[in-house]
């Protein structure tokens, strides 16, 4: 992938790039917003544990995939709590570890149930594997050596 911050605007204000283009034929993969809701239906409390059951269900989805989160090419994230917005930044960067993908961050005023505290949904690309040589098929080998005799 290629980061884009140009030198004409204004610095990224966080852990995000403000352009991320993704390699030529890549194939794409599109999370839907992950809640911080776990496996059994629980709903931790506290928006960083909320943050962690998001960000380790979006890892799940990238390596289903064959991904990883250097894959990632653009976060959306909704929190409802603007206050909250540093406690998930945390434990968001500790799941990107230095990877900066594009990013929005918006507050919002609710999710689709009052516990939920955060949603963050992502887009990830990764490249296409070269084409493989093609492999010589054993009967265009023996006409080939048979013209060598000749």
């Amino acid at each position: 992938m290629k980061i884009h911050n140009p030198l004409t605007i204004a610095d990224p204000i966080g852990t995000y790039s403000h352009g991320v283009e993704a390699p030529p034929n890549a194939r794409w993969l599109y999370i839907a917003g992950q809640i911080g809701i776990r496996k059994d239906g629980s709903v931790p409390p506290t928006v960083e544990a909320q943050t962690e059951v998001a960000w380790q269900n979006i890892v799940a989805i990238l390596a289903a995939a064959g991904m990883k989160v250097t894959d990632l090419v653009k976060i959306t994230q909704f929190l409802v709590n603007l206050e909250d917005f540093p406690r998930y930044a945390a434990t968001r960067a500790k799941f990107l570890a230095g990877h900066r993908p594009a990013s929005t961050g918006l507050v919002i005023r609710s999710l689709v149930k009052p516990e939920y505290l955060v949603e963050v949904e992502a887009i990830a690309a990764k490249a296409a594997p070269a084409p493989k040589a093609a492999a010589k098929r054993p009967a265009a080998k023996k006409r080939a050596a048979k013209r060598k005799k000749r």
